[in-house]
């Protein structure tokens, strides 16, 4: 899982799967309007743009009216977050960076704080799970099958693949902050994401392990984003 590496401050700051999601994960869905990549990361059109951690670890955030009747479910992901890190969300007030909460096409975010209003977008199709999914790209890790040392625990079937989205099963580079790889991990795509014909894009090498859950915080991703946000610092 991959993380951002710099501090927020003022100044800066898919195509469906043709068989049924398992563990309640919601397929990624392609945004017409904006620029994504892997199906649920948000690009800036300023590709140099500036990634950064949240200050302090707080993260103020709103809710458009559009979601109001969903902001128990909102706040439910929230939890799942503040719950087990030191990473705390606060309704936004003045402060010059947020993240609000929008209605879209599916559930999508940029990854880390990039400065002003930013989006979360949470359709009506995504879960709780998904939702926080989003939160955590918010907050500065990247998806975990693009690790570079995925090719140890998984296997991609590129012949299943959706044409046209094998980009998003590439191997992106940063840091792992020396954690294990987490095929458990709830930033983990599942196994028949943007499959085209039903059978699996990604292949665990162990026998028996759930991939791409959207239900929980995995052990791993609690520590990767305590020891992202020095939390027992």
């Amino acid at each position: 899982m991959w993380f951002l590496i710099f501090v927020c401050v003022s100044t800066v700051c898919g195509v469906p799967i043709k068989n049924p999601p398992q563990n309640n994960v919601a397929a990624p869905t392609e945004f017409q309007d904006q620029i994504v990549q892997e199906g649920d990361i948000l690009m800036p059109e300023d590709r140099n743009a500036v990634e950064t951690l949240w200050l302090a670890g707080i993260v103020p955030y709103e809710i458009s009216s559009e979601l109001a009747n969903r902001e128990w479910e909102i706040q439910t992901a929230l939890k799942m977050i503040s719950d087990v890190t030191c990473i705390r969300f606060r309704k936004h007030t003045n402060e010059p960076n947020y993240i609000v909460f929008k209605n879209g096409r599916g559930c999508a975010s940029y990854v880390g704080c990039r400065g002003g209003d930013q989006p979360i977008f949470f359709s009506p199709h995504c879960a709780v799970g998904n939702l926080g999914h989003e939160i955590i790209h918010a907050l500065g890790l990247h998806h975990e099958h693009t690790r570079k040392d995925r090719e140890d625990f998984i296997s991609v079937q590129k012949q299943n693949i959706v044409p046209g989205r094998e980009n998003n099963f590439n191997v992106r580079e940063g840091k792992t902050l020396n954690l294990p790889y987490d095929v458990n991990s709830i930033m983990h795509y599942g196994q028949f994401f943007f499959s085209k014909n039903g059978l699996p894009t990604l292949v665990s090498k162990r026998s028996g392990e759930e991939m791409g859950q959207r239900k929980h915080l995995s052990p791993l991703d609690i520590k990767r984003l305590n020891k992202l946000y020095h939390c027992d610092k």
